[in-house]
Parts: structure tokens; C-alpha cells; sequence
């Protein structure tokens, strides 16, 4: 089972940069186990993790939520989801990664991130090798946005 001082970092990172970035708390979901990683996600950033803890954090949601978000980003509105927009989605989670890498550290568990990959489309096996992942979904005024968390000590 995954420690909970994995996840926590997450929950604390996505709090505040989605905070700082969007201008508003998100609103936290239930917490789900997930035992392999299937997305129903239209768009997803996945973030791998290496180090003391090792495995993969997705960052999904829908085309019209990752729109909106892109937009409150950059600050113009997005008509379609160009190489700008998918630039802003994958800092986004870039940016919620590099907060729990630190918060990490701050725990004496020392992680790399690998840069941020975009994966579009639903019903994609994005496989976390038999790790098994918790499911974070935050409602935000732009729409959900889901953080599957697929961490473990590595071996």
C-alpha cells in the first residue's frame, strides 16, 4: 500500500499552485485506490518520479477544463488547444510535480520528476507497472482535474 507521506506532498502542492495559478482554492474529492491506470481523461500529463520513491503522477482532466485552465494561465482565451495551451497544461503539472519533490525533501525522501509528457485521448492504458495509485480528484472553477498518484519505495 502506498504511505500516506506520498501523497500528502501532492495534495499540499496542488492546493497551492493551483491556488496561486488560478486564483482559487480548489475544492478536494473523495480519495480513491486505483489499482492499475486506465484513463477516462480526454488529456493527461504524466510526470515520472525516480529517486528514494519511484513511480508516476497523471495529471488528467477534460479538452474543455485543460481550455479553461490554459486560458486563466495565459491570461487570453484559448480557441483551440494549440501547442501553447499544451505548453501551460504540462507546466501546470510540472509545477504541482516540483512543489512535492520539494516537500519531499523536506520528509529526508530525495525525487527527480522527468519532464511532463501529454497523452490525449480516453480509454488509454497508462500502466504504473503494478504500483498501486490514489486517485485525487479536485473540482475547480474551470473544471475537475484529476492527479493519479503511483509511487513506492524503490526497491
Amino acid at each position: 500500500m502506498m504511505k500516506v507521506e506520498y501523497i500528502n506532498p501532492f495534495v499540499l502542492a496542488s492546493f497551492s499552485v493551483l491556488e496561486t495559478v488560478l486564483g482559487h482554492k480548489p475544492n478536494k474529492g473523495q480519495l480513491a485506490v486505483q489499482p492499475c491506470s486506465f484513463t477516462s481523461q480526454q488529456l493527461n500529463v504524466v510526470c515520472g518520479v525516480s529517486g528514494q520513491v519511484a513511480g508516476q503522477v497523471i495529471y488528467g482532466m477534460s479538452l474543455s477544463t485543460a481550455d479553461r485552465i490554459a486560458s486563466a494561465m495565459l491570461g487570453a482565451p484559448i480557441k483551440i488547444f494549440d501547442q501553447l495551451a499544451a505548453s501551460a497544461i504540462a507546466e501546470l503539472g510540472n509545477m504541482i510535480s516540483g512543489n512535492a519533490m520539494l516537500l519531499l525533501s523536506e520528509q529526508d525522501i530525495i525525487c527527480d520528476i522527468t519532464p511532463p509528457t501529454m497523452i490525449r485521448g480516453t480509454k488509454i492504458e497508462i500502466n504504473t507497472l503494478s504500483i498501486p495509485a490514489i486517485v485525487l480528484p479536485l473540482e475547480t472553477e474551470h473544471g475537475e482535474m484529476f492527479i493519479t498518484i503511483g509511487l513506492q519505495i524503490r526497491k
